[in-house]
């Protein structure tokens, strides 16, 4: 029987407490005690204080655990990723709840200390999700036991899931049995028994001291047992403190009771007094003491083991003693002494499986698994005795002590950073361990005086960069009081301590979670190993564990490998500091290219290191001696090779064979669990591979002679085997992406941590299952073909240990950084590929890693370093032609350089590094063959020149481009981006020779379609274009256009005209400009439209989008537009700009009349912009003249009133003037009369001015130069305007002057007609009739009828005169 190892996985690690279901569960009683408050001596909550192991074919591996000191019962799949369920109890339960499976429902009984019996129930599916959709269906049954009063705390065992039995004081038990189940809710119907061991007499006499001796509690049951469930047998066996052994069956009670002795082979002494009860008790916590079992052989014969402890010995930690169970009798049948190694031990569990005993010890807080073997036919015969020993436990792993710290330091390198990584090393500590370490550790330092330092209050991504800020927080750079000098030595040493403190604790919180609870068994001989935290397995070792176990143990080894002794005792000789330089060594030697014979290279390292003098003459003469047992030094190397670099052949036949017939099961525990087997293999094969290379410095002399390829192949096996070890020490990141490239650079130890994820943060943030970077390699669980054949076939798949020669890397080794660096552990594939030659498969993934990591230039240099490597004139050998093949894409053919480089062009765009694109898309295009379609080459090369803004390179490359129609298609992208990044003027700069029409209709769609708000502003851009060009009428259209889309804009929102009319404005302005540039002629162009407005000045509506088909020439409606137009629009948009920003009040009512433009600007006494205004515009000015009249007369009234600022008596002209005010006021009126009034407007202004005077004031004439002009143009106006104001005496004055005008006309002038003497005579008569109604004849009125009355006289004289 061989021995085993011991291989186990933290629970918080795959099972965060957060991914559980919680299912609360509710009491029918009253009154309920609440439970205890924890204690700091107590373990952390989420250590189990009891398990339980449930396995059966359909269901697989259950665990079954107590928490939080009996609060919490976990059930947790460790055959699947089912999350955990927990259900919360109202009391604590006792020890031992029992999980069972009953149909297709898992069954949980638990008793509590109120004496509650729950029995849950939990439906589960068949496959692999168990009861992942079921806990909702879950049911809590609960039953209020009698017998008991107060608190229940006897021992609970649960025999099956109709029965259970509680221990009561005096050894009497409680018989709970139920023949029926209550089926959908409903309670089950149980029934109580107690079982007295004694008669009436005998407990009489027990309360008598004379007649009783024994102690108080002498008779308490502290293990209970019974048979294996599922059975028929209902009998029940219980061990007391003193040490009786008693049969109870299920309806009698107690039918037989034996007396143990303490030490077998002894009669049980008796007690004071001649008492058949002993007077040695053993401890009263309850134990795992007896168990009861049956033989395969003869199922009927019950047997019962019981251990019984000698702590006190130092020969064993106890003996088992098998009796059988007869006719309700006991016999003796034999005793097992356990071996030496159990000695101070305290047994846990144990069991029998077949004919094999399985134990459980306690050593000093590790667990240990012992078997031997119960000859099933000596148990039958009488001839028993028991065998030897095997025992199992788990592979050597450094401890964080001091010691072991201070090696740690010996290498360069921060103290922070070398104990973070320690600690940080999967299978160390668990992540529960270090949340509960960092926390304790954090309360600690802010309970000290002073602030409390920031880390303390920062939230953290990780648990990892949590104790990478906080441990050492406290520590300070303190200078010397005396010298001012800084006291580095003193912090150095603070912070060590500060770090050997939390590492100390982090110590204290692993061993409570590696204290061993139970054994399990998923079959024949399949062992589980239940601790507190922790969940492992026994598994058999292979040789290089073996080897190494044996010689810690200094054990002899097989003759054929006996030179590893010998290699172990030099290690021993040379001292653990030397081999730790000595290591370093070999590390920095496996990391460099080495251009020497490895026996040069170690020569020269024994020379530096002088190891000559580190043996002493007789360590020398012990060592060659020694080795003259060694037949053949040569052979003995070759297979001590073949042990480290070996696997076992039978394993992985055993392997392929399950695999075709069970198919792959998901479950992270077996893969944690290969994952930890991988780790200790490989730490042995590392130890055994160190120590042969510590032989070759031994031969450093005779190295000439050795053959070379031994010693590349020595090489060749330490560096695989060292890569492997770096791997098992690597924790799992994140597997969802990289480590940013800004990371990189970052602080050496937090930076690093972002790859090492632990568990999120301890502030509110949900913890994530971590794993180790082997468990996440696994590509294939342990459930099938066991967790050796899964770990051999992992190491021999990555190929790492099949390489003869440190100059060459094989394709698997290749193959296997690839994989690595496409899971994203970047950190990781770096670290591997310095250890690898720089071979062509080598060279492509250091490529990809620095692409990976954002180095993209080193990237780029090593795949254009890498193109020499295709094509038919490579110099590849085909090993390395191979690896390079196997990285490469499948996919694609890379038989030529061009194909490499459109390869790498690929990735780069995949990376977005536009610039390395289009680097290589240039270089394959330089190696292009002439058959090879390159247009998508030409579009990556002048795409990428134009997103990364080197405009001449991608218009070059337009132009050198062969193929037109990519030319016509890339037009438009390079033009837009050109003028989205503001390089309007390099543009324009462009001749585009025979595309100069596709930049323009580019340009122009832009412009009709774009917002004209929108950066960048297409119009101006094409404006720009056609200016450049000399195309001003086209300029022109342009911002025209664009100056309607504002006015389009403004009209459906008033609101914007603050911001968009000086737009729009700008615009017209320009393409007045554009047009004053032509001919007068040709100072026009063709507007295209969709609605026809022909009335001249009123603005058209342009559509939002106007459609190619419409707007090529010859095909839309079309307007012609002239300057004048644009002028026209330029003005009255000035003015509604203008009187908006007097009045913002305006802007609400849309576009103004140009009559109300000047219309408020009268009223505002505007005059100067008002008329001009009119002017432009050709509006009438006549309520303008009217109220400028009014205002003069105003002024005239009343000349010491204070005008307002208007601008037509405050511009210089006008303050410039002689005179009042009412002066400078008449003669304005009267130079804006001559300037804007005469012929063209038939003086009507002047005739509105003089009305205004004559309407306001009738008393005072009005001004003699107005009279004159009317009396000049209009006379006759002049007469009727006074006599319809009834001013007679004026109006005959004006007639007089009329007559006496004409008459002297026609004395200076000839008359041509008849017309040349006419006289406006009804108008006159008029006059004379008007006067003659007067009572007071008016002045003049006799002489007008003279006048009058000679007139004919005067003509007829005239004619004849003339005659």
């Amino acid at each position: 029987m061989e021995r085993g190892l011991l291989v186990s996985a933290q629970l918080s690690t795959l099972f965060p407490s957060v991914q559980a279901v919680s299912i609360p569960i509710q009491t029918t009683r009253h009154t309920s005690s609440l439970p205890p408050l924890p204690s700091a001596s107590d373990p952390p909550p989420e250590h189990a204080s009891y398990s339980a192991v449930l396995h059966t074919p359909s269901t697989g591996t259950i665990l079954l655990r107590v928490l939080c000191g009996g609060l919490i019962l976990e059930i947790v799949s460790l055959s699947t990723t089912v999350p955990p369920v927990r259900f919360v109890f109202p009391a604590l339960v006792l020890s031992s709840p029992a999980i069972f499976l009953w149909e297709n429902e898992l069954h949980i009984l638990a008793v509590t200390s109120i004496g509650s019996l729950y029995r849950l129930v939990l439906p589960i599916d068949d496959g692999l999700h168990l009861w992942m959709h079921q806990t909702s269906n879950s049911s809590t049954r609960e039953y209020h036991i009698k017998n008991f009063s107060g608190v229940v705390d006897g021992l609970v065992h649960v025999q099956g899931t109709h029965c259970v039995v509680i221990s009561q004081l005096g050894g009497a038990i409680l018989r709970l049995e139920t023949g029926y189940l209550g089926l959908n809710g409903g309670e089950d119907e149980w029934t109580e028994t107690i079982f007295q061991h004694t008669s009436f007499l005998s407990s009489l006499t027990s309360f008598l001291p004379t007649l009783s001796s024994t102690h108080s509690n002498g008779a308490d049951i502290i293990s209970i047992a019974t048979h294996q469930w599922p059975t028929d047998v209902g009998h029940i066996w219980t061990l007391s403190r003193d040490r009786n052994l008693r049969f109870w069956k299920a309806k009698i009670g107690c039918v037989a009771t034996k007396l143990l002795p303490l030490i077998p082979g002894r009669e049980a002494s008796p007690g004071p007094g001649g008492s058949s009860v002993p007077h040695i008790l053993l401890d009263k916590e309850h134990q795992t003491l007896l168990r009861v079992f049956s033989i395969p052989s003869n199922e009927d014969h019950i047997f019962v083991l019981v251990f019984m402890p000698t702590p006190s010995s130092s020969t064993s930690g106890g003996t088992f003693q098998l009796l059988g169970t007869v006719s309700d009798q006991f016999y003796e049948i034999g005793n097992i002494e356990c071996s030496k190694n159990s000695v101070h031990c305290h047994l846990q569990d144990f069991m029998v499986i077949s004919d094999v005993l399985y134990t459980l010890w306690d050593r000093q807080g590790q667990s240990m698994v012992e078997k031997t073997v119960l000859n099933g036919t000596a148990l039958t015969e009488g001839n028993f005795r028991g065998l030897p020993w095997q025992t199992s436990s788990y592979a050597p792993e450094p401890e964080l002590t001091p010691a072991y710290l201070e090696e740690l330091l010996i290498s360069a390198g921060s103290l922070s950073a070398k104990f973070l990584e320690a600690i940080l090393r999967p299978g160390m500590f668990s992540a529960l361990t270090l949340r509960t370490a960092i926390e304790q550790y954090s309360e600690a330092c802010a309970s000290l005086p002073g602030p409390t330092p920031a880390q303390l209050t920062t939230t953290y991504s990780t648990v990892g960069e949590n104790i990478a800020a906080v441990v050492g927080c406290t520590v300070n750079l303190n200078r010397d009081p005396h010298t001012g000098a800084l006291q580095h030595a003193n912090y150095w040493s603070a912070l060590k301590r500060d770090w050997e403190g939390f590492i100390a604790r982090c110590r204290e919180l692993e061993r409570s979670a590696r204290w061993p609870l139970v054994l399990g068994a998923k079959g024949e001989g399949d062992i589980i190993v239940v601790e507190r935290e922790r969940v492992g397995s026994l598994v058999p070792e292979d040789l290089p564990i073996r080897y190494r176990r044996d010689l810690e143990e200094d054990r002899p080894i097989e003759p054929s490998h006996s030179i590893f002794g010998i290699l172990w005792g030099l290690q021993s000789k040379l001292g653990a500091e030397f081999m730790l330089g000595l290591e370093s060594r070999l590390l920095d030697i496996i990391h460099q290219e080495n251009a020497f014979s490895f026996a040069d290279i170690i020569q020269d390292q024994v020379s530096r290191m002088k190891f000559d003098e580190i043996l002493d003459e007789g360590a020398k003469a012990w060592l060659e001696g020694r080795l003259q047992s060694v037949t053949d030094i040569d052979i003995a190397t070759r297979s001590a090779l073949d042990i480290i670099g070996g696997f076992d052949s039978d394993v992985k036949r055993e392997e392929e064979e399950v695999e075709l017939l069970l198919p792959p099961q998901r479950s992270d525990w077996s893969r944690a669990l290969t994952a930890t087997y991988i780790t200790a293999t490989v730490s042995a094969r590392y130890d055994l591979c160190l120590a042969l290379v510590t032989l070759l410095f031994f031969f450093a002399d005779q190295l000439d002679v050795w053959d070379p390829t031994l010693l590349a192949e020595i090489f060749a096996v330490f560096r695989g085997v060292a890569i492997l070890r770096f791997l098992t020490r690597q924790p799992a990141g994140d597997l969802s992406g990289s480590k940013p490239a800004e990371d990189v650079a970052a602080d050496e130890v937090i930076s690093r941590l972002r790859d090492m994820q632990v568990s999120r943060s301890l502030r509110g943030t949900h913890f994530t299952p971590t794993y180790s970077l082997i468990h996440r390699l696994l590509a294939q669980p342990a459930d099938s073909v066991g967790i050796t054949a899964s770990a051999h076939h992992f190491l021999d798949g990555t190929g790492l240990m099949q390489s003869v020669s440190p100059a060459n890397a094989t394709k698997y080794e290749v193959i296997f950084c690839e994989r690595l660096r496409a899971l994203g552990y970047y950190e990781s594939t770096r670290e591997i590929l310095s250890c690898l030659p720089r071979t062509a498969g080598v060279t492509y993934v250091q490529a990809r890693l620095w692409l990976n990591i954002g180095r993209p230039d080193d990237a780029a240099y090593l795949m254009e370093k890498l193109a020499g490597a295709f094509g038919p004139d490579n110099a590849l050998a085909s090993e390395d032609h191979e690896a390079l093949s196997f990285v490469l894409p499948a996919t694609d053919p890379f038989d030529s350089a061009f194909f490499f480089y459109l390869h790498v062009s690929k990735l780069f765009r995949m990376a977005s590094l536009v610039q390395l694109e289009v680097q290589f898309a240039q270089l394959a295009l330089s190696v292009a063959p002439p058959e090879a379609d390159t247009g998508s080459l030409w579009n990556t090369v002048i795409k990428g020149y134009t997103d990364l803004g080197l405009y001449d390179d991608a218009y070059s490359s337009l132009i050198s481009t062969p193929y037109e129609k990519q030319k016509r298609e890339l037009i438009a992208h390079l033009v837009y981006r050109m003028c989205e990044d503001n390089a309007v003027e390099k543009l324009v700069s462009f001749n585009f020779p025979g595309f100069a029409d596709e930049v323009e209709e580019s340009l122009a769609f832009k412009a009709r379609n774009v917002d004209p708000r929108i950066h960048p502003s297409y119009s101006r851009i094409l404006y720009s274009w056609h200016t450049f060009r000399g195309d001003h009428r086209k300029a022109a259209l342009v911002m025209y256009q664009r100056g309607r889309k504002l006015q389009d804009l403004v009209a459906s929102d008033f609101s914007l005209s603050a911001t968009l009319s000086g737009q729009q404005q700008q615009s017209l302005m320009v393409a007045i400009n554009s047009l004053s540039l032509v001919d007068a002629k040709n100072a026009w162009f063709i507007l295209p439209v969709v609605v026809a407005d022909r009335e001249p000045h009123k603005r058209r509506k342009l559509t939002k989008h106007i459609p190619e088909s419409r707007f090529t020439p010859g095909t839309s409606d079309a307007e012609i537009v002239t300057r004048s137009q644009i002028q026209y629009e330029h003005a009255l948009l000035s003015a509604q700009i203008d009187m908006i920003q007097r009045e913002p009040a305006l802007s609400s009512f849309g576009d103004l009349p140009p009559e109300s433009i000047v219309l408020r600007l009268a009223q505002s006494n505007r005059f100067n912009l008002g008329m001009a205004t009119a002017s432009s515009l050709d509006v009438d000015m006549t309520d303008l003249f009217a109220h400028l009249a009014t205002q003069c007369l105003r002024l005239s009234r009343n000349p010491d009133s204070v005008e307002d600022s208007s601008d037509w008596l405050l511009t210089d002209k006008v303050s410039s003037w002689s005179g009042s005010q009412a002066d400078r006021a008449w003669r304005y009126l009267r130079q804006s009369l001559e300037r804007h009034d005469g012929p063209q407007t038939d003086y009507k202004y002047t005739k509105i001015t003089l009305e205004t005077i004559l309407s306001l004031q009738r008393t005072l004439p009005p001004p003699p130069w107005l009279i004159h002009s009317l009396e000049e143009h209009h006379h006759e106006y002049l007469i009727r305007v006074t006599l319809r104001y009834e001013n007679l005496e004026q109006c005959i004055a004006h007639t007089l002057s009329l007559i006496q005008k004409t008459d002297a006309r026609l004395s200076r002038e000839p008359t041509h007609h008849a017309a040349s003497t006419w006289l406006p005579y009804n108008l006159i008569d008029q006059v004379l009739a008007v006067a003659t109604e007067q009572d007071s004849p008016p002045a003049g009125l006799a002489q007008l009828r003279l006048e009058i009355a000679n007139r004919p006289k005067r003509m007829q004289k005239l004619s004849s005169f003339k005659k």
